[in-house]
């Protein structure tokens, strides 16, 4: 099996990388059986579309985690302007991310309805549940911007130090989910990994 004929038939399913890599899937018979699914190869296009809202939702989780650092430098200085406007872009960021993500969860639901392989439909299922995990991350930091954005105020100490422990508890539930939400997508590039694997041997 040549490997020319892998990657036409790797093209075909829309399996290119996205956030960390994408995956793709195999049958007992190997991937020639999985593109005699009739709709396996209009699957593939729809992937192949989401994929490119996941490689925005990478550039945006790479913005926040920046983001992210700064914010917590200003909490450590007391500077109220900086805490503020910091707050103001990660909100404008995880909202343009969320948007993002749903119409890509949107999209590989609609793949994963078709007639395909059910590997193929694992493979999706785990991309699926990764961007999931990866929204109500999102909605942890969103919500903990927001508290920081309109309440945050040094001048009052209880007010301040309220402000703060919500903001730490938010952002560790934000750190926890996302590493839940890449363990799964690991676990999707895995498949893929696999699957290469035994179709060069």
């Amino acid at each position: 099996m040549g490997a020319a004929w892998l990657t036409k038939k790797l093209l075909l399913l829309g399996l290119a990388v996205a956030v960390a890599s994408a995956g793709a899937c195999k049958s007992s018979g190997g991937l020639g059986d999985i593109v005699a699914f009739d709709e396996t190869g209009e699957a593939g296009k729809i992937v192949e579309d989401a994929n490119k809202d996941l490689n925005k939702i990478k550039i945006l989780y790479r913005d926040n985690e920046g983001k992210r650092l700064e914010i917590r430098q200003a909490l450590e200085t007391n500077n109220t302007e900086d805490v503020r406007r910091l707050a103001g872009e990660i909100v404008t960021i995880i909202n343009e991310g969320t948007n993002t993500a749903a119409d890509a969860i949107e999209k590989l639901e609609s793949a994963r309805a078709m007639k395909i392989n059910p590997d193929y439909e694992r493979y999706l299922e785990l991309k699926i549940d990764s961007l999931r995990s990866q929204l109500e991350a999102f909605q942890n930091f969103h919500k903990a911007a927001r508290t920081l954005r309109d309440n945050y105020n040094p001048q009052d100490g209880a007010a301040r130090d309220k402000v703060k422990a919500e903001f730490d508890e938010l952002t560790e539930k934000y750190r926890k989910t996302m590493e839940d939400a890449r363990a799964r997508s690991s676990e999707a590039n895995d498949l893929y990994k696999d699957t290469v694997r035994k179709e060069r041997q």
